[in-house]
């Protein structure tokens, strides 16, 4: 069976979204703050990388732990659920957006779902 990464369209499907994303979150007033200052091609860069991973385009990620990439957010700029909830609701739209199946939509959204507890250090 061909991977999430594979079926959603590669690196150019990914790339895209996670542009496409970035521009929806930027613009999005519930969470935009938590982008200032923060060197936005970097950025694109770790979430593409994670985005491979964990659609199954490559077996490993070298990057920091959810936990340890968003603990300032938590800590210092209150990351919680709700701003959880909103990044969902964009990644949702995004790939509406970018014509993606719904059927692998809601497997993206289950992924994304799954990091939770680590991304809000729960």
């Amino acid at each position: 069976m061909s991977t999430l990464f594979e079926r959603i369209g590669g690196e150019p499907a990914v790339e895209a979204a996670v542009d496409k994303l970035y521009l929806r979150l930027m613009a999005n007033e519930k969470v935009s703050h938590f982008f200032a200052g923060i060197d936005m091609n970097r950025q694109r860069e770790h979430l593409a990388s994670f985005l491979t991973y964990a659609f199954g385009g490559k077996t490993g990620y070298d990057g920091r732990s959810m936990r340890q990439a968003h603990q300032r957010l938590v800590e210092h700029l209150g990351l919680t659920d709700t701003h959880f909830d909103a990044l969902i609701e964009n990644i949702v739209a995004t790939l509406r957006e970018l014509n993606v199946p719904e059927d692998l939509i809601t497997e993206v959204a289950q992924i994304t779902e799954s990091v939770r507890g680590e991304v809000l250090n729960h």
